[in-house]
């Protein structure tokens, strides 16, 4: 089974995505985290990602594996653990950027289908029931306020010991939202046949809980027609 959740940055895809995988016992594939290490190696070797040359030659020569199990997945790229490092203000500021290009996301996509096929997973993103798995047996779109989405993104920085203004957070997640949602690539956007849930006032355990009963019920009614 494919469970896809997508939505904007902060409507809390990574965290659910991580508990739904850990209740089900299925493998969770966190795409953001592989646009999030092919930006911070960019960054790192100086190649904009107007650069497609650059960024072809370097997403095929990059190795990006997930270790452990969810929640407490590692994320190694070229076999150093770079979970904390693309989490930083720098990448999330840039990331969009670099999930732009052709280049990137057909490679990545098509390293993501190759898990997908070879074992059930939960996976989030932004493109995941549109793009991704196109098929997926259960599609969420969730949704939150920019307000709610910017506290969560302030919570974040701040297990990382960093303060951010709530404003400059909510811009952030204004222009972010806009360049995701209007890119030529792979845009964000709601599958016509997702499931819409919105987060705001919902707890952690509120929405894992919604999704995982909304797959029991497609496992029960799959087992029902054999």
């Amino acid at each position: 089974m494919i469970i896809a959740i997508d939505g904007p940055a902060g409507s809390g895809k990574s965290s659910t995505a991580k508990s739904v995988a850990k209740n089900l016992g299925i493998y969770h594939l966190d795409t953001g985290a592989m646009y999030r290490a092919i930006t911070l190696k960019s960054l790192r070797n100086g190649i904009d990602y107007t650069d497609n040359e650059s960024l072809s030659e370097l997403v095929k020569n990059t190795v990006i594996r997930f270790t452990g199990v969810s929640p407490d997945v590692r994320v190694t790229m070229d076999g150093e653990d770079i979970t904390d490092a693309i989490r930083s203000d720098e990448i999330t500021k840039n990331v969009s950027d670099y999930c732009k290009p052709v280049v990137v996301r057909e490679e990545l996509v098509k390293q993501q289908r190759i898990i997908g096929k070879s074992t059930d997973v939960v996976c989030e993103g932004r493109d995941i029931g549109t793009i991704v798995f196109p098929d997926a047996e259960l599609k969420i779109y969730m949704i939150a306020t920019v307000e709610q989405r910017a506290k969560r993104r302030q919570k974040d920085f701040e297990k990382l010991g960093v303060y951010k203004d709530i404003n400059e957070l909510i811009k952030d997640i204004h222009d972010r939202d806009e360049k995701d949602s209007t890119r030529e690539n792979s845009p964000l956007c709601k599958a016509v046949d997702a499931i819409e849930l919105d987060t705001t006032l919902l707890t952690m355990e509120q929405q894992v809980a919604f999704i995982i009963d909304k797959a029991k019920e497609k496992i029960a009614s799959a087992k029902n027609r054999y």
